[in-house]
């Protein structure tokens, strides 16, 4: 957006004005610049300046909103003065930003900051409508957990088996990633799961790439891939890890981006909670370059995430599963 902030110092002045707040979410949810009343969806809106909220014409319950309405923010008592910063920050932030530094930084209470950032985390998450991936797609697993050489020498005793961390100490996160070429950039998808099973992996990989694509996998990949659904070519990680064309480190790179980010600024993920910050580490993966190879600036990367907001509701007590202890009481 031409009028709109390019640093972190123009993004905390010009937000500083509520109207500058409001006219630049209003023409990211409604870029055609007619406003629609959430509740009716009638195009016959007016501002009422005073109140800097937005009123239908069409007379019904909630006929006034403001900007926040039918967004990540709705019911949100925090300014947008001060969510708009946290969104450039999460946006950008290439290791992620804590709750502890939003806390400090705003002077909100802790427990309000993480709120804040879970809820822009939902905004970050893959909408999928840019297809199934395709080409060379390497597909990969990793293990987030706590690490072998900080344990208690009892437990590490109990959790190391032939050498190798027995995995049901961690979570799974499996990864697709389809490799950059001739007009489009590389893009990444990746979820938690519960086991390496074929029954977990195949559907997964079916779900987002497409049949024609060629996989490259480490030696797993045949045991989820038994009966040949995907073109697959298989590099032996007790060998190699690069065998010519054949390799996972570009997917290696990401892992290594998430773990810097969950080791590094968050120190302790909840396992519940850690499929939100893998979506917060792919958005900014997949908005680093644009197709033709240019880098993706921080304007443009905070200006994609703030079109994401709409249509994305995540309650306190969704987010702390008291809602689903709520409901499990009434029966």
């Amino acid at each position: 957006m031409e009028t709109g902030p390019k640093t972190l110092l123009e993004a905390v002045e010009f937000f500083k004005n509520e109207s500058n707040c409001i006219a630049y979410l209003a023409a990211q949810r409604w870029p055609d610049g007619v406003v629609k009343c959430p509740t009716c969806g009638s195009n016959k809106v007016s501002f009422l300046a005073k109140q800097k909220r937005f009123q239908c014409t069409s007379k019904h319950p909630k006929r006034q909103f403001s900007i926040k309405v039918g967004t990540i923010m709705e019911d949100s008592p925090i300014g947008l003065d001060n969510w708009l910063p946290v969104l450039w920050l999460i946006a950008n932030c290439r290791n992620g930003i804590s709750s502890w530094e939003v806390h400090r930084a705003l002077g909100v209470a802790q427990k309000t900051a993480w709120f804040m950032l879970q809820r822009a985390r939902l905004a970050m998450q893959d909408d999928l409508t840019g297809g199934m991936l395709g080409g060379e797609v390497e597909v990969d697993e990793t293990f987030i957990g706590g690490k072998a050489r900080n344990m208690h020498a009892d437990r590490k005793k109990r959790v190391m088996k032939h050498g190798y961390i027995d995995t049901g100490n961690k979570t799974i996160v499996m990864g697709v990633l389809e490799r950059a070429s001739e007009g489009k950039q590389k893009r990444v998808r990746a979820t938690v799961i519960a086991d390496r099973k074929k029954g977990t992996m195949l559907p997964e990989v079916a779900a987002h790439v497409a049949k024609d694509a060629v996989l490259y996998c480490d030696e797993h990949g045949e045991k989820w891939n038994i009966n040949g659904e995907f073109e697959m070519q298989v590099v032996r990680h007790l060998n190699q890890y690069v065998d010519g064309n054949v390799h996972t480190n570009t997917l290696e790179n990401f892992w290594s981006l998430l773990k810097r980010g969950i080791g590094g600024t968050y120190i302790a993920v909840e396992p519940f909670h850690l499929f939100r910050y893998v979506d917060e580490q792919a958005f900014r993966y997949n908005n680093r370059r644009h197709a033709d190879g240019e880098p993706i600036s921080d304007a443009e990367r905070f200006e994609t995430l703030c079109s994401q907001i709409v249509g994305r509701r995540l309650t306190y007590r969704e987010l702390t599963g008291k809602e689903e202890q709520k409901q499990e009481g009434t029966f």
